[in-house]
């Protein structure tokens, strides 16, 4: 359990709205997916062999088949999964929360790269957060947060989706609020069930509990909760949501989900709950996390991309759509096209991973009009609108929506959205998280500001909801050419 002095672990592996992390190994390789809620395509996998540097291999969720997000209002769509290797497969387990009635979904693949299999679904097994473990004799438990109320747990076929026996409960947690993604594991002659408590906000805490038998008695950690930041000044909070694995050398890690809140109380974080690593050693038969093992250094998020590939880069997402279904490359630009009345409002979208960053879009607007978005949410965004002749600033809070400043344009144009640090003026800490600038940049690279603002009510604190901040490109009406979208990391 952290204390007040201490100040570890402060850089996540994986950056960003990176959420309820899962972990395996195979061989010697480390696959990490997290849960993508309202975006098409869903659960982002990377991969590493150090457990501090990270890839991006592909989305496991990559395609219509397995993934409807159409009608999937914000922070719903696909909850936390399980990411399991296994008789060598790839078996990932989750819940799409728009089709919860049809019961947890599993799919498979032989390379988490991917291709990843169509779905078979679970019936009956109503709730979210699956887990997947295969016992001593091969037989493969399902164990989910459940609609019984509780922790459950049954024993499937993982292939079809077949129930081979009732559920039962298991641990329901120390009494806190939310008992939440469960992860089992087989050590020793032990069950150990580790869950999330407390909720996802400030009281989030891991606590685990052993048995030798699925059919309890379970036993509960004396040290429980552990692994928690809540009630210090750590600047990681809002940690849980932890899934342990057994590394090659046999020791074991933990990976995480935690948020780095800025600003005055209450503090609000922006870019999600991000994804962390600690130690864990086995002590007395129980898992005691170790903050001080692993030290990652803070990558470089910067990336060019001037859409001249084949196809898509997977950092690529959209709320509700696929991207491929209102892109196209044509002659070295990417082409949007903004959709038809009623249908969901696509976004050409990428995570933002810093905490200080700008990015810049060149569009050419001459047969539409695009905007360039910094956003949490539909009803939570600052962004610059462009036609053929003018920019527009505007921010929407809510149900409020202003305009504040519109500038003349010809043909193309560079926006560009910069976020920063506020600088305090007293002793007293500044009350926003950041500032975002909202601005447009003549041919020799001179920007006009057109806007700065509280980066406040783009937060979670504010805005709600289990995502982040994205940000990127909607084509608002007819077809908006992209001909290169950039991001550099400021911090």
């Amino acid at each position: 359990m952290i204390t007040e002095k201490s100040e570890l672990l402060t850089t996540p592996i994986i950056a960003g709205f990176y959420p309820d992390p899962t972990i395996c190994r195979a061989g010697n390789a480390y696959y990490l997916a997290n849960s993508s809620f309202e975006y098409a395509p869903g659960v982002p996998i990377h991969r590493s062999t150090d457990l501090v540097t990270w890839t991006p291999v592909g989305n496991a969720l990559h395609r219509p088949s397995q993934l409807d997000v159409r009608i999937a209002p914000a922070s719903t769509g696909v909850y936390a999964p399980t990411l399991r290797h296994h008789a060598n497969k790839f078996w990932l387990v989750t819940t799409n929360v728009l089709e919860h009635h049809r019961g947890q979904l599993i799919v498979t693949a032989d390379d988490p790269a991917g291709p990843w299999s169509d779905p078979v679904h679970v019936h009956g097994a109503i709730g979210i957060d699956p887990d997947l473990v295969w016992d001593d004799d091969g037989v493969c438990h399902l164990t989910w947060a459940s609609n019984l109320p509780g922790i459950a747990s049954m024993p499937i076929d993982p292939a079809t989706g077949t129930a081979l026996g009732p559920p039962r409960l298991l641990w329901q947690g120390t009494g806190l609020a939310h008992p939440e993604g469960p992860h089992l594991y087989r050590r020793d002659g032990w069950w150990y069930l580790v869950l999330a408590e407390g909720g996802t906000e400030r009281g989030h805490t891991v606590t685990v509990a052993r048995a030798t038998s699925l059919a309890g008695p379970w036993e509960a950690a004396p040290t429980n909760p552990i692994l928690t930041h809540r009630s210090t000044t750590h600047s990681v909070q809002n940690t849980g949501h932890a899934d342990l694995v057994e590394l090659a050398d046999g020791s074991w890690a933990v990976v995480y989900l935690g948020v780095r809140p800025r600003g005055r109380t209450p503090m609000f974080h922006v870019n999600g709950r991000e994804t962390f690593i600690a130690g864990v050693k086995w002590i007395d038969g129980w898992p005691v996390v170790d903050e001080e093992r692993f030290s990652p250094a803070p990558p470089d998020h910067s990336f060019v991309d001037r859409f001249d590939a084949a196809e898509l880069h997977h950092r690529w997402v959209s709320p509700n759509v696929f991207p491929d279904t209102f892109t196209r490359l044509e002659r070295g630009r990417l082409v949007l096209t903004a959709p038809a009345e009623g249908d969901p409002k696509p976004v050409l979208s990428t995570r933002a991973r810093d905490p200080e960053w700008t990015a810049e879009a060149r569009l050419d607007m001459s047969a539409g009009v695009g905007r360039f978005l910094v956003r949490i949410d539909d009803s939570h965004w600052y962004g610059l609108t462009a036609d053929a002749e003018t920019v527009t600033a505007a921010v929407v809070i809510g149900p409020a929506r202003t305009t504040v400043a519109q500038v003349p344009l010809r043909g193309r144009a560079t926006l560009r959205i910069s976020v920063r640090e506020p600088v305090a003026v007293s002793p007293m800490p500044v009350h926003e998280p950041d500032l975002v600038e909202l601005a447009v940049v003549a041919d020799d690279g001179t920007p006009e500001v057109l806007g700065t603002f509280d980066g406040r009510y783009l937060s979670t604190e504010v805005a709600g909801g289990f995502t982040g901040r994205t940000f990127g490109v909607e084509p608002v009406a007819g077809e908006v050419a992209v001909h290169h979208i950039s991001y550099r990391s400021l911090a």
